[in-house]
């Protein structure tokens, strides 16, 4: 029977795409394909996940890509205009199963330490967790396994008794190596249906 639940917040509960703020500086969506493949790419973004900072990461791509300066300091600059808001049909699964008083719930998430405070300010619900564990300030990230190790550890969880939902298939292949029951997140509804055929009704 499953006691623990564990959610990805970006994707899942939290709307994130940088592509809201690009669409505001380039002219079309190839341009914004482009430079977010070859200058603000997802991997530079993960390493300030897991715990470089800001400035540094910053100053590194400003430093390659000279041209791109302001594009490249309003990633983190106006990173809040990334923000396109919860993901509102997992918000309500997340209150119910609050609410039943059955569960556990945590968060593991990638994300700077430093953007983290403001979400926290904009999402009433990242209050509800029993406990969240956020890469930038652990200085490690999904899917290194002692990431996950260190949320068993912290909350005393078994990895049998756990459910973890994210919408990277990575990281849900690295939660079921370590022997945690996983969901990749689609859409609330599918969610809600995965939920289900594991007998958690919503």
């Amino acid at each position: 029977m499953y006691t623990t639940i564990i959610f990805d917040l970006g994707g899942v509960l939290i709307d994130w795409n940088p592509k809201y703020l690009y669409r505001t500086m380039f002219e079309n969506e190839q341009e914004i394909d482009d430079f977010l493949d070859k200058v603000c790419t997802p991997e530079w973004n993960e390493e300030q996940d897991a715990g470089r900072t800001l400035e540094e990461g910053t100053n590194m791509l400003v430093k390659k890509y000279p041209e791109y300066e302001d594009k490249i300091k309003s990633f983190y600059g106006r990173w809040e205009e990334m923000l396109g808001g919860a993901i509102e049909g997992t918000v309500e699964i997340f209150r119910k199963l609050k609410e039943s008083n059955k569960f556990k719930i945590y968060a593991l998430t990638n994300w700077s330490a430093e953007t983290f405070p403001i979400a926290q300010q904009r999402y009433d619900f990242l209050s509800w967790f029993d406990g969240v564990v956020v890469s930038g300030t652990e200085k490690m990230r999904k899917p290194t396994p002692k990431f996950y190790q260190l949320l068993l550890d912290r909350y005393n969880v078994n990895a049998a008794d756990a459910i973890f939902i994210d919408d990277n298939l990575r990281n849900v292949e690295a939660a079921r190596k370590m022997g945690i029951e996983t969901i990749q997140f689609t859409t609330p509804e599918e969610l809600q249906l995965a939920l289900k055929e594991k007998e958690i009704e919503i």
